[in-house]
């Protein structure tokens, strides 16, 4: 996996994979990745990437010059001349809502070009020409584009081949349609509050039942909508169907009560 990041500050981008997960990665050769300066590609001795919008308003917008100019010289064509290549996504808030399911389609591409928006945003011409995906982290407004496309390369690097343990990917929050349970780690007792029984049992099959409840109960209290999902889709096996049965039942006696 290759990333390639256009931004106005590549530090941002070369501190992270100097760091962590990331650079054990490209230690090791799984991924690699290169920021590119949009600046570097500006026209005027000033290196001045924006202007004010047509049509008036408040703050700048990003040229479509040097942005244009960055992308094709890392080898990005325009839409009508690229019937194939690497996904070139802009982070915007007015993308499509970003996930698990489409973090993992995005880890198995060989490259992914993401641009940066600063500003306003970006002109967009830029986006009718060169861009396959818009793509936004949440329901909120950044000033840096920098930290939207961060968070796209942390969700999707860890999923690929590799860059950590198989295992570790198997119970974690989204996988089958659930959120994580809770994880406990020494001491056994920490302000008053003890390590629960079953975890310290050995016995594998009450702490895999455990564990399950404790995903159900999880989604059940903060994203329900998963449940409701994961049960049209089904994606959940028997057992897990009695488990959230169960759980529903118990919380509307108690509402009742």
């Amino acid at each position: 996996m290759k990333y390639t990041v256009l931004t106005l500050f590549p530090e941002i981008i070369n501190a992270y994979f100097a760091t962590s997960i990331s650079a054990r990665a490209i230690q090791r050769g799984i991924i690699d990745y290169r920021a590119v300066n949009i600046r570097d590609y500006a026209l005027d001795k000033h290196r001045t990437c924006d202007d004010a919008p047509y049509g008036g308003g408040p703050g700048m917008l990003m040229l479509s010059e040097p942005l244009c100019r960055a992308l094709e010289a890392v080898g990005i064509q325009k839409l009508s001349a690229r019937p194939s290549g690497p996904q070139v996504i802009y982070l915007t808030p007015s993308g499509r809502p970003f996930n698990q399911d489409i973090a993992k389609k995005l880890a198995a591409e060989q490259e992914l070009v993401l641009v940066c928006g600063r500003y306003e945003g970006i002109d967009q011409r830029v986006i009718d020409l060169y861009i396959n995906d818009e793509i936004s982290i949440g329901d909120y407004v950044l000033a840096s584009g920098e930290v939207a496309a961060l968070a796209l390369i942390d969700a999707t690097c860890r999923l690929v081949d590799k860059v950590i343990t198989a295992e570790s990917l198997d119970e974690e929050s989204f996988s089958g349609g659930l959120l994580e349970y809770p994880q406990y780690t020494r001491p056994e007792i920490f302000d008053t509050i003890k390590v629960p029984d079953v975890l310290l049992s050995g016995h594998h099959e009450n702490i895999r039942r455990w564990r399950l409840e404790k995903r159900v109960e999880k989604t059940l209290r903060s994203r329900p909508d998963l449940i409701r999902t994961g049960r049209e889709l089904g994606y959940f096996n028997k057992e897990t169907n009695n488990v959230i049965d169960r759980l529903t039942m118990a919380e509307g006696d108690k509402e009742n009560e």
